[in-house]
């Protein structure tokens, strides 16, 4: 979200950064959709103010017995009274219309964020670990799971449909595992406070991360049991107003007590616990880390990674929040990246480090580091994490605050995986293979496994 008088005084560099996102300018739209509101807003205040000085007048005239003036003040009242409902129904079209612009543009870049449309024009940082050597062709992760009898995509069709999985036994103690390890390291090491939030959450959160609305249709939507004809009749009122939560657009219209929208990550309840507050600058930077399944629809997904558990529907991640003062914001996004980094470290995961383009960043995002971990089995790097600074674009949503020398100002907002779990079974899955079938487990995740040093198939 962005702060309109900054638009107005910096028009052109908005334009620029719109454009090194492939979008066309807006500032003139947006300037113009300002004035709109400004001049609707300026009416209805100007038919308030003279109808309460009418109001006044009417007084003064009738003390001076000037009946003929007291008449002509109160058929002058009557008409301000009768116009004044549409007066203000144009200054709430005129706000909703500039908010909901506003919401659907997203973050502008940073300047060291490379340009580029797509993945291949990502700017490698860093490639840190060996690459394992193996004296055979090693397999991807759904062969070796489905050979131990412990991944299961068949029985999660018939009770959930397509990208879902059943883990069994030893894999789903190993996935138990690595998301009780990330906590402990992020925990214990890097600072983070444990959180455990709700995955259910309203669709102003969504709205506050930037969920909504331009991404709907990424999210699945759980509603408690109505009787059948309320629910379709909510259901048809809901895609009719679909829109994003603030002040001055049309709300969902189903009612909180209703629906709920499932996390697509713990970033949306985590972001949101400082929603609507004003922080001390004394506790900046706070640090939130929990482990949460989420739920994507995977909408633009189509025919993409439709074997294994590269991209599930429902999937577990640790994930990892800050907030804190702009001016730490980046030094922090620095210190986040290596959190996560240390996951696969200690893993003994070889990754990379990648800053993405301005074609590849997500909506909110001023700039993106992604970690890539190799996967022997497809012979290539796949991301395992993104790491984001999103500047005061999601506070501005939420309206997040701290107090600095007596001054609100807008907080800014981090995110980043520590990592996706589901991928790093995965990793761990291709990287620690055998040639007879079996997994190793990584000497990291040894005290959460039971005594159990290698995963081998089930009779």
């Amino acid at each position: 979200m962005y702060d309109i008088k900054w638009i107005r005084e910096n028009a052109e560099a908005f334009d620029r950064g719109l454009r090194r996102r492939r979008l066309e300018p807006l500032s003139s739209e947006i300037l113009a959709l300002d004035d709109r509101r400004r001049a609707a807003i300026a009416k209805s205040q100007g038919a308030q103010e003279r109808r309460n000085a009418a109001s006044k007048e009417i007084g003064a005239a009738m003390a001076k017995k000037d009946s003929a003036r007291a008449e002509a003040l109160k058929a002058e009242v009557a008409t301000l009274k009768q116009s004044l409902p549409a007066l203000e129904v144009e200054e709430r079209e005129a706000v909703a219309a500039l908010q909901k612009t506003l919401a659907e543009i997203p973050n502008i870049p940073l300047p060291d964020v490379p340009d580029g449309k797509g993945e291949n024009e990502n700017v490698e940082l860093r490639a840190v670990g060996w690459k394992p050597r193996f004296s055979f062709k090693p397999k991807e992760h759904f062969e070796i799971g489905e050979a131990l009898g412990l991944m299961d995509f068949e029985t999660a069709a018939k009770i959930s449909g397509a990208r879902f999985v059943v883990l069994k036994g030893a894999l789903a103690k190993l996935e138990r595992a690595l998301a009780q390890f990330m906590l402990d390291l992020h925990t214990g090491e890097h600072d983070y406070t444990e959180v455990n939030p709700p995955i259910l959450v309203r669709d102003e959160a969504m709205f506050g991360t930037a969920q909504l609305p331009k991404f709907r249709d990424d999210q699945f939507l759980a509603m408690r049991m109505l009787p059948e004809e309320e629910y379709r009749r909510l259901i048809a009122e809901a895609e009719e107003s679909a829109g994003p939560y603030t002040k001055g657009l049309q709300k969902f219209m189903i009612d909180s007590r209703d629906f709920s929208w499932l996390i697509p990550t713990a970033e949306v309840p985590l972001t949101n616990l400082v929603r609507e507050s004003i922080l001390d600058e004394a506790k900046l930077p706070l640090r939130f880390v929990a482990v949460t399944p989420c739920f994507r629809a995977e909408a633009g997904a189509a025919g993409k990674d439709t074997r294994g558990m590269i991209r599930q529907h429902q999937f577990t991640k640790v994930e990892l929040v800050s907030i804190a003062a702009p001016e730490n914001s980046l030094a922090e996004h620095e210190r986040m990246l290596g959190c996560a980094e240390e996951v696969l470290k200690h893993l003994g995961l070889p990754y990379r480090v990648v800053t993405l383009c301005t074609g590849e960043m997500g909506f909110a995002s001023q700039k993106t580091y992604d970690i890539e971990v190799f996967l022997p089995g497809q012979d290539r790097y796949r991301e395992i994490s993104s790491v984001s600074v999103c500047g005061d674009f999601q506070a501005r949503r939420m309206n997040a605050r701290y107090r600095q020398e007596g001054v609100t100002r807008f907080v800014h907002t981090l995110n980043g995986s520590g990592v996706a779990v589901g991928r790093a079974l995965v990793a761990v899955l291709e990287n620690y293979q055998n040639e007879d079938g079996s997994v190793t487990v990584p000497k990291a995740l040894s005290p959460y496994m039971g005594g159990i040093e290698k995963i081998e198939r089930v009779n």
